[in-house]
């Protein structure tokens, strides 16, 4: 699964041969892996800044107790939500977004997010710097990331 998640476009060749086993076993692996939905699907991941989403945040959200798949449906239409979590400790909900600029961001959280009756409270923690664990290529993991800032509404 490793090899998969580094390059989802790797050949069922290439697999087996990194694994130590024949073609015909990695192939049937690998369609198990997908019947048995371990394996969702095969994705590109994508520079978020380099395709004009250069601002990235976490929301965390309080919500009306019981409200989750009500909410759930709303940040899925949201545009540029990335991913969306049901949590628990202090808020409900984490929410990953990805948008062209702040200010596209402000309008999201102040008139999207905050118009949502479910939602109680929010909170946005921009993002200033990620790593794609991930992540392969020239480029790839190393270190970096930084802190989170926190911003109250």
């Amino acid at each position: 699964m490793r090899l998969l998640q580094a390059d989802g476009r790797a050949s069922i060749r290439s697999v087996a041969e990194q694994v130590h086993v024949s073609r015909a076993n990695a192939y049937a692996r690998i369609n198990r892996l997908i019947d048995d939905g371990v394996i969702r699907g095969f994705t590109a991941r994508v520079n978020h800044e380099r395709a004009g989403q250069g601002a990235s945040a976490y929301i965390t959200l309080k919500i009306v107790q019981n409200s989750w798949r009500t909410v759930r449906e709303q940040l899925r239409e949201l545009p540029g939500a990335a991913h969306i979590a049901l949590v628990s400790g202090d808020f409900d909900v984490l929410l990953l977004v990805h948008t062209p600029d702040n200010r596209t961001l402000r309008e999201l959280v102040l008139t999207r997010l905050q118009a949502i009756p479910e939602v109680l409270s929010t909170r946005t923690l921009l993002v200033f710097e990620e790593t794609d664990l991930l992540d392969t290529g020239p480029g790839g993991p190393g270190p970096g990331g930084g802190a989170p800032a926190i911003a109250e509404e």
